[in-house]
């Protein structure tokens, strides 16, 4: 006979397990681009009666955010490349067309001559 009283061992909650994120197929898309795009060639096509740069300006900023959001599809080597929420290819599109939209804008009134290169003060 033993002197120390065996106790049963305690419960122990078993460990709950983290799902792997690269086990899962990433289905997570964003088209929360699309309402920004369409609001920012709507400001660049009323401003354009006051500058010709104001489209031109938006239309590169657009131009610039479509390429990084390519990045963010495409390329691996970008940091942006492993999100887990990306970017729709809808939402790519939308923002590549609203550039060329704007760059349409400046050239049409560029050729034109219709509007100011320079708003007036």
């Amino acid at each position: 006979m033993s002197t120390y009283r065996e106790y049963p061992p305690p419960y122990v909650r078993p460990a709950r397990q983290r799902p792997s994120r690269l086990a899962e197929p990433e289905t997570r898309r964003s088209n929360a681009a699309i309402p920004v795009a369409v609001v920012l060639v709507i400001a660049g096509l009323f401003l354009a009666q006051y500058s010709i740069l104001v489209p031109a300006l938006l239309g590169f900023v657009l131009l610039a955010s479509g390429l990084s959001f390519l990045s963010t599809r495409l390329n691996p080597l970008s940091a942006h490349f492993y999100l887990t929420r990306k970017p729709s290819w809808a939402a790519t599109g939308v923002v590549f067309l609203g550039a060329l939209g704007l760059f349409a804008e400046t050239y049409a009134l560029w050729v034109a001559k219709a509007g100011p290169f320079l708003p007036k003060l």
